[in-house]
């Protein structure tokens, strides 16, 4: 299955080179349907002209983006600072209502 997302400048560009290896996302509706083996095409913010297409290859469930971080990484400054990253983009709320989807991809050449 293919899904389409939006993704701002800079985590696309590093998605792009390859520094970027997981998306973090809420676990909403649309993220509730991605499986390992679909592919994701993100368009990059704000013309939304330059595409990107991922396959999928990982899933990681967690209830809140720190728990995500501490199952994922192991520096504590880079982990208080990835969560409060996320923050600037979801609320407490939204975090606590849908819980937290990470998407380890591999772009597709």
């Amino acid at each position: 299955m293919l899904h389409k997302m939006k993704l701002n400048k800079d985590p696309f560009n590093r998605m792009k080179n390859g520094s970027k290896t997981i998306e973090f996302r809420l676990f909403d509706e649309k993220r509730q349907l991605i499986k390992i083996g679909d592919q994701i095409e993100f368009s990059k913010l704000p013309d939304l002209q330059e595409k990107l297409l991922v396959d999928v290859t990982e899933l990681y469930r967690e209830d809140t983006f720190e728990n995500l971080f501490r199952k994922l990484y192991t520096d504590e400054e880079e982990i208080k600072r990835k969560t409060k990253a996320m923050y600037q983009i979801y609320s407490h709320e939204k975090e606590q209502q849908y819980g937290i989807l990470g998407i380890r991809i591999n772009v597709i050449n």
